[in-house]
């Protein structure tokens, strides 16, 4: 298991996506998960504040990730969302309060633990070296600096709140977004894509 964390908009999930590639293990972007169990509770009305509200709403959300091309897709009762749904304004503004809601993390950390029987994978997210596979030997945190990561944001046309999700983020009493023990932290300011996924695979001293 190659674990890989950071915060929004750090490159992480281009940076998983070429490692597992070039290692040839299956990507899973655990991001999506919470992505798209945000916009099956949006669509359902509830305002995404309101833990109780989310509670309720996410308990019958059926969610599932196969495995497509070497990456996990994301599905919501048997539809697949698209990049464009799963990244969406609205998405992007409340997907922090869906997350940080405690039944709806413990829910997607134990899928996300079981998903390890696929064989191999590189998995990224918030989460992943500290709190669903914090023996992993293998742990990378990608950061880059708050202004770089929103204009990467700006660059791609979305709009998101930098500050406000790494605030949130960072300050949930479950699984908060934090350094994993001993992991390798990479930072993805000022460097291409390629380099940063050289410096990964360097890094990762895979036996």
């Amino acid at each position: 298991m190659i674990t890989i964390d950071g915060p929004a908009a750090s490159g992480k999930s281009s940076i998983a996506r070429l490692v597992a590639q070039r290692l040839g293990r299956t990507y899973v972007n655990t991001g999506n998960m919470y992505r798209a169990m945000t916009w099956a509770v949006l669509q359902s009305g509830v305002d995404p504040q309101d833990a109780d509200a989310v509670r309720a709403a996410a308990a019958g959300i059926v969610i599932e990730s196969p495995v497509v091309d070497g990456k996990t897709q994301v599905c919501i009762s048997g539809r697949t969302l698209t990049d464009a749904e799963l990244n969406s304004d609205p998405v992007n503004r409340a997907v922090s309060f869906i997350a940080r809601v405690d039944e709806v993390r413990d829910r997607l950390v134990a899928y996300q633990r079981a998903l390890a029987s696929a064989g191999p994978l590189v998995m990224e997210g918030r989460d992943i070296g500290s709190v669903v596979f914090p023996d992993s030997p293998h742990k990378i945190y990608v950061d880059a600096s708050e202004e770089v990561r929103a204009s990467r944001r700006g660059a791609q046309g979305l709009s998101d709140q930098i500050a406000e999700r790494d605030r949130i983020d960072k300050q949930r009493k479950n699984s908060p977004l934090v350094i994993p023990a001993g992991a390798i932290v990479i930072d993805n300011s000022h460097i291409t894509l390629d380099q940063a996924v050289d410096q990964v695979i360097a890094v990762l001293q895979l036996s």
